[in-house]
């Protein structure tokens, strides 16, 4: 199979089959981010011939395993949506070709990705089969995203997601709690719940902000350009845009960055998860919450 440096997919893509078609970030200048930093280039198409070989061999592989059909394929790579149309279209084509049952393909996707396409090639790719994309939006705070070089404010959020509503796209949210830094948490949360409100996105998987050394956010805290927040700021900021999701969605902290976990469907879950929340905001916990944000080796 080819793929590349490390591979990252949401949780609850867990049992799709992952293919990679990109590699690395065409944006790659999110100061937080070191995901990609392990490539040796930015950013890299996959070779069709290498997307179909890696088919070919699941295809085979699975022969064995008579009743396991592929259902949903999930193509790997920070943001293959932002390939030209014809080309997310030969993937489908390959996809389908070597499993005709499966149903849906997903993958992540930069807002900035989705204006690239007009609505008539957006609906075709939903009838291909694209759907469930996640779109790491990180926050509808217009300062936070400014000042991390998102590359687009939060009305774009509304006005591209907006887009897929009517193609009948369904979409995820990653929030990354922490990102408006410190004083600045709840204020980032209540912005991020005003856009989101507006939206209709199925899971909004939550990550907590952890600043690694070799990225740009860590020399701008050296340079005293930024704080970053505490760890029950956090937790505040968490509990707080539960608190003002109007829409319904499923709502989880999701991986290692999560010292707390919390998930369920809002709004019917929602007194519990705040609940749980407030148990561990609590001035004793800020210790031991930092340790384990200082001792985490890896996303």
């Amino acid at each position: 199979m080819h793929f590349t440096g490390t591979i990252w997919r949401p949780p609850y893509e867990a049992n799709s089959l992952l293919i990679e078609v990109t590699a690395g970030c065409t944006h790659h200048k999110c100061k937080f981010c070191t995901l990609y930093d392990d490539l040796p280039f930015k950013f890299r198409m996959t070779p069709l011939e290498d997307v179909e070989a890696d088919l070919a061999e699941t295809q085979t592989q699975l022969r064995s395993w008579q009743s396991r059909q592929v259902k949903r394929v999930y193509l790997v790579g920070a943001n293959p949506f932002v390939l030209k149309f014809e080309h997310l279209k030969e993937i489908a084509n390959l996809i389908h070709k070597y499993f005709p049952e499966c149903e849906t393909i997903g993958c992540f996707s930069r807002v900035t990705d989705i204006t690239l396409k007009t609505d008539e090639e957006l609906r075709e790719l939903h009838r291909l089969g694209y759907d469930g994309l996640t779109i790491g939006v990180e926050t509808g705070d217009d300062v936070a995203l400014a000042f991390m070089n998102k590359g687009y404010k939060a009305q774009e959020i509304v006005e591209q997601t907006h887009r897929l509503d009517k193609v009948n796209i369904t979409y995820n949210y990653f929030y990354l709690t922490g990102v408006s830094g410190a004083g600045h948490g709840v204020e980032g949360a209540l912005e991020s719940a005003k856009i989101f409100n507006m939206t209709r996105p199925k899971i909004i998987g939550s990550s907590m902000l952890t600043i690694f050394p070799e990225s740009e956010l860590y020399q701008e805290i050296q340079n005293g350009n930024w704080a970053e927040e505490g760890e029950l700021e956090k937790l505040q900021e968490l509990k707080t845009l539960i608190e003002h999701l109007e829409i319904p969605t499923f709502f989880a902290s999701l991986g290692a960055s999560n010292a707390v976990w919390v998930q369920g469907n809002l709004p019917k879950d929602k007194k519990k998860m705040v609940a749980e929340l407030e148990k561990v905001c609590n001035p004793d916990n800020e210790a031991a919450l930092r340790h384990y944000r200082t001792n985490l080796q890896h996303l």
